[in-house]
């Protein structure tokens, strides 16, 4: 019998026959790692431990301990619910129920069922995973399979696409409960410690708006009791922090049904923080080297052709019909930029070229995927194109990468950063892609960052570091990028003089100091639960009159202030409520003043960590404040050890 070779993660090859199933192969690397192995990682892919291997490939073995047995865990979860649901509502019919990040979803029809049921069912799966019911693999021929789902479209749907080509498919069965599935699952139910139902919602079958609306009930799971309990009480903090709930509050941001989906309103609270962000980035792009340019919001679709978004993009994009001519709003600022550069004659002395410019994308994500500031129609990028000498690439990598770092720094925030290779599907040759991978690999350890390399998951066009971000429930979201482009230029036909006389290609560097402003703005909302530093807080001061006769001395106090964002308090209020509205409306700094202070000529300053102290020097409170505007401090700091 012929052979394949299994390459271990560190490395080590290993021969074993053709057909040989992920479990036989750890087995064959030691008994005890086969007893224990519950899945594997074949090709960054995690399949069922009974997967044969019929080619070359490589192997990580899952068990318990491995950081995928999580999503095997609640893959199986997803199966006890769909197991729960159809005893308790035998009419349910099922269509796919994968793990996610944080837990799993099943989405169902056939079944009207809300929030207030999820109780009843969660009782009844934690009756199965208490019975314990081994989890078995079994292999169908596809005709049985169809006669199973002769009334289930949405399977039958699975086998004539994701199982086309299989001439037998398999099936996970527990207890009573079957389903259709690729796996992989736990030994038995029982392995589930700890369980939980957490929101149902609307989904369209495929994702695709024009395909029948479905019923997803979402829920997680974790091996104990304890994680699951840790778990809770994390989402019920972070719920909290919900960006759409502090915007509503704090008057930040609005989407109007009306207006349209995705298409958020800035109210002035918000477009304040907005012009400060713009304000610091636009200064750390201009202090590289950076020139500011303007693209518009649409073009016709020929230079979508050109770059080569048309044939990637265009369900995504939204298309006009101008007078016969086809034209899209843009989904990206790059093919704008390398226009730009095209206009004009470059020696090898003018590289690199950088530009910058905050510019409005649109893209048409599916409805139901559509959250808040998360994800969106109608977004800001603030990008950055580098057109660059191939030997001016690590260089400037190293230097847009310093430039990201230093932006997480000052805002304080968490992150993980990925190293995307070259994927199967590219552009360019061997040599100037392992070049590209090497230099971009040189600059994180130059950096000691970091990263996981995320194999075949680069762009087409180049290898990419990605930066992201991490919210408060704990999910991760696109944030800076650093990538590098072999194609646009082939496709712009990009081009400058070298110092030999002759026509050479530039390389392009897309890169982004946050990604979009709309979900750092959400970030930024749930990270500081929508207390934000001094520096970008929309209202920095309040000045809280005892009385209306303290109103005028007020106003002289904001005249002496008028380098800050001040507000008057003047409402017909206690002092406490004043106080209390202040703290609510996450004002940094509040400034009582009464009769004592007008006739000292000083305020008494509290800030929103409540601490306080009279007979304050305006001049002394405003010399700080410059101060920790200037220094973009994260936190309020005037009263701190005084």
């Amino acid at each position: 019998m012929s052979t394949v070779t299994v390459t271990l993660p560190d490395g080590t090859p290993l021969e074993v026959e053709r057909g040989s199933t992920v479990e036989d192969v750890a087995y064959e690397i030691g008994p005890g790692l086969g007893d224990d192995t519950v899945a594997g990682v074949v090709n960054g892919d995690l399949v069922d431990k009974h997967a044969p291997l019929t080619e070359d490939v490589k192997l990580e073995i899952v068990t318990e301990s491995s950081d995928e047995y999580l999503d095997v865990l609640r893959h199986s979860a997803a199966h006890v619910f769909a197991q729960a649901l159809q005893r308790l509502y035998p009419d349910a019919k099922l269509t796919i129920g994968p793990w996610t990040d944080n837990g799993f979803y099943y989405d169902i029809t056939g079944v009207d069922i809300d929030e207030d049921d999820l109780e009843a069912i969660e009782a009844e799966a934690e009756e199965i995973i208490e019975e314990d019911l081994d989890i078995e693999r079994e292999l169908v021929d596809r005709d049985d399979a169809f006669e199973r789902y002769e009334d289930n479209q949405f399977k039958q749907d699975i086998l004539e696409t994701e199982a086309a080509d299989d001439e037998e498919v398999s099936f996970y069965t527990q207890g009573e409960f079957e389903d259709l599935c690729q796996g992989p699952h736990v030994e038995s139910t029982g392995e589930i410690g700890g369980f939980a139902l957490l929101e149902i919602s609307a989904a369209f079958w495929r994702g695709e708006e024009d395909n029948e609306t479905l019923t997803r009930v979402y829920g997680t799971a974790f091996p104990t009791e304890d994680a699951l309990d840790e778990f809770l009480e994390q989402r019920r903090k972070a719920e909290e922090r919900d960006h759409r709930k502090i915007g509503q509050g704090m008057d930040l941001f609005s989407i109007d049904e009306t207006t349209g989906p995705g298409l958020p309103l800035y109210e002035p609270n918000g477009k304040k923080i907005l012009n400060e962000l713009s304000d610091y980035v636009a200064g750390l792009n201009r202090d590289a080297g950076y020139d500011e340019v303007e693209t518009p919001h649409v073009f016709r679709t020929e230079l979508w052709k050109k770059s080569g978004h048309y044939e990637n993009y265009v369900d995504d994009m939204f298309l006009l019909d101008v007078n016969g001519e086809e034209y899209g709003l843009k989904p990206m600022n790059c093919p704008g930029h390398a226009t730009i550069f095209e206009q004009n004659s470059w020696s090898y002395r003018d590289l690199p070229v950088r530009y910058f410019e905050d510019g409005k994308v649109y893209r048409k994500e599916q409805r139901g995927e559509l959250s808040g500031l998360s994800r969106t129609w109608a977004f800001t990028i603030d990008d950055g194109h580098l057109f660059v000498r191939p030997d001016q690439i690590e260089e400037e990598v190293l230097a847009t990468v310093d430039i990201i770092l230093d932006t997480l720094d000052t805002f304080n925030l968490d992150y993980t950063v990925q190293f995307a290779t070259r994927p199967e599907k590219s552009v360019g040759g061997d040599e100037i892609w392992e070049k590209a991978e090497s230099q971009l690999e040189a600059v994180l350890d130059e950096q000691d960052i970091d990263y996981v390399v995320e194999e075949g998951d680069g762009a087409f066009y180049g290898p990419k570091i990605d930066f992201a971000f991490e919210d408060a429930l704990g999910r991760h979201w696109d944030g800076p990028t650093v990538q590098l482009d072999f194609n646009m230029p082939e496709r712009f036909d990009l081009s400058y003089t070298g110092e030999d006389n002759e026509e050479h290609r530039p390389v392009m560097i897309h890169r982004a100091l946050y990604g979009s402003y709309e979900r750092f703005f959400m970030v930024l909302t749930e990270h500081y639960n929508g207390k934000f530093p001094p520096w970008l807080a929309p209202e920095q001061i309040r000045l809280l009159p005892v009385s209306d006769d303290n109103i005028a001395y007020c106003e002289e106090i904001q005249d002496e202030l008028n380098d800050f964002r001040v507000t008057i308090e003047d409402r017909s209020w206690t002092v406490g409520k004043k106080i209390q509205q202040a703290h609510d409306d996450r004002v940094p700094y509040m400034c009582v003043i009464g009769d004592n202070e007008e006739e000292a000529g000083t305020i008494s300053v509290r800030d929103r960590k409540e601490r306080e102290e009279k007979d304050i020097d305006i001049a002394e409170f405003r010399d700080h404040l410059e101060t920790e505007v200037e220094q973009q401090r994260t936190a309020v700091t005037f009263l701190a050890g005084r």
